[in-house]
C-alpha cells in the first residue's frame, strides 16, 4: 500500500490501489471529494474496470462531491458515458450557491480507507488505513452534504 504521495503518478497509483482495496474488502460505500475532479484518472480503463467490478457487488454506493462538474464531459468523456449505466449507484452533489466550505481532494470508504491530497499543486498527500480519520471525514462529509444539492445530471433534456 502506498502511503506518502509526492507526485501525480503517486496520486494515481494510490487511487488505483484504493479502488482495488474497496473491491477486495467489499467496501459498501465510497466518497470522492474534489473541487472539479480534473486531475483524477477517471478515463483510465483499469480504474473504470475496477469501479465496475465494485459496483456489481450488491448495495454499493459512490458519492461524488465537487464545486463544479463542468470539466467532466471534456476531460473524462469515457467516465461520463460509463456513468450512465451506473446512475442508480452513483450520486453527485455540489454545494449550494453562496456556501463556502472546505473541499479537499479526498477518497474515503465506510471503514478505514483515507486517501487525501493535502497540496494539489505539489501533489502532496497520504493514503492510510485509519478508522478514526475516516470516521471524522465521514462526519464532515455528512455535514457538507446537508448544504449540497444534486448535481451533474446523467443526461440533459432540452426543450
Amino acid at each position: 500500500m502506498p502511503s506518502a504521495l509526492r507526485s501525480r503518478e503517486d496520486f494515481h497509483a494510490a487511487l488505483r490501489w484504493a479502488m482495488t482495496y474497496a473491491l477486495t474488502q467489499r467496501v459498501r460505500r465510497l466518497y470522492w471529494l474534489d473541487p472539479d475532479f480534473a486531475t483524477w484518472p477517471l478515463d483510465d480503463a483499469p480504474v473504470l474496470q475496477t469501479l465496475t467490478a465494485w459496483l456489481r457487488l450488491p448495495q454499493r454506493r459512490l458519492t461524488l462531491v465537487a464545486r463544479t462538474y463542468d470539466l467532466m464531459p471534456r476531460q473524462h468523456p469515457r467516465f461520463v458515458r460509463w456513468r450512465r449505466d451506473w446512475a442508480h449507484a452513483i450520486e453527485a452533489w455540489s454545494p449550494v450557491e453562496g456556501v463556502e466550505m472546505r473541499m479537499p481532494t479526498l477518497l474515503i470508504d465506510d471503514q478505514a480507507l483515507c486517501l487525501q491530497l493535502h497540496d494539489s499543486q505539489h501533489w502532496r498527500g497520504r493514503l492510510v488505513l485509519d478508522e478514526a480519520a475516516a470516521r471524522q471525514w465521514r462526519d464532515e462529509i455528512d455535514a457538507l452534504l446537508q448544504r449540497c444539492e444534486s448535481a451533474f445530471a446523467v443526461s440533459t433534456i432540452g426543450l
